[in-house]
């Protein structure tokens, strides 16, 4: 099997198959040999699973979720990869590639299909300008899977594994804590892609988990409130939903009396227990 992390391996290789990095897709590949087996052993691999893995670039991480996984199904969206890793994969008889864009996968269907008796897990390299959308498709699924275990930005992995009611929370922490449990499991340099990025990234990890799911009456309001709040986080809850989400102040003002909230608070200051107590009495205020 050839070395995917040697930089001369990877030049040989888009020699040979015409391959250029392409900005639009947010391609780099990683060269840093510890990266993708590290994936790979906190990302669930192993037997008795299967792994989805979103993006394939030449492999690398492919290879490395192949030698441990039951089964490796991957989703490449740039149709000119299929040729180079028919060769890179050669060795792998366990590994299925999906041309298609994953926004556009029906993601039950595939887990269906192709990891009838196994469980499952999410592997990914994400590229950086896709990061919230494929999470939140995960997320909103809401499919039988263990884990997503994905590389981003490392900005976007401070904003994600955030606490809510901090001041680097946003709209898409809380959302990311409705629906599981998320840590930072490792920092990745910027010197271990090729091409290197402006910025460095890090590998995090969400667990689904019913917890806080359990506790929201209406989930349809609760992200109401949640996009609303924090569409113009610098105002007060009862400004920022009057102007965003459309809410009577009037039930804004009971919601949060009867939450034992101060009318000033804003919604980077309410921790998940805090937003669904006052989206609760907000429901049975409308």
């Amino acid at each position: 099997m050839k070395n995917l992390t040697n930089i001369g391996v990877i030049k040989e290789l888009m020699e040979r198959y015409g391959f250029s990095f392409s900005k639009g897709l947010g391609q780099n590949f990683l060269i840093n040999p510890s990266v993708c087996p590290r994936i790979a052993e906190e990302g669930f691999a192993g037997s008795g699973y299967g792994i989805l893995e979103i993006g394939t670039g030449f492999g690398t991480l492919t290879a490395e979720l192949a030698k441990r996984a039951d089964k490796v199904t991957a989703v490449e969206i740039d149709k000119r990869l299929l040729p180079v890793l028919s060769e890179t994969l050669s060795g792998f008889d366990n590994v299925k590639i999906i041309n298609d864009d994953i926004m556009k996968v029906d993601l039950g269907e595939l887990i269906k299909n192709e990891f009838d008796g196994l469980k499952v897990a999410v592997c990914a390299n994400l590229p950086y300008y896709i990061t919230s959308p494929v999470i939140m498709l995960l997320l909103e699924s809401e499919l039988p899977i263990t884990a997503i275990t994905v590389m981003v930005q490392k900005e976007a992995a401070v904003r994600l594994t955030a606490k809510p009611g901090t001041r680097e929370s946003g709209a898409v922490t809380v959302a990311v804590n409705y629906y599981g449990e998320v840590e930072t499991l490792f920092n990745v340099s910027r010197g271990s892609f090729m091409p290197a990025p402006k910025v460095d990234s890090a590998v995090i990890q969400i667990r689904p988990d019913r917890k806080y799911r359990n506790m929201v009456r209406n989930k349809e309001l609760f992200f109401k409130v949640v996009k609303g709040a924090f569409s113009q986080r610098r105002k007060t809850m009862v400004n920022s939903l009057s102007s965003a989400a459309g809410i009577p102040k009037d039930a804004i003002f009971s919601a949060l009396e009867k939450a034992g909230l101060p009318e000033t608070v804003r919604a980077e200051k309410l921790d998940m227990e805090s937003l669904i107590s006052f989206t609760n009495l907000l429901d049975c205020t409308l």
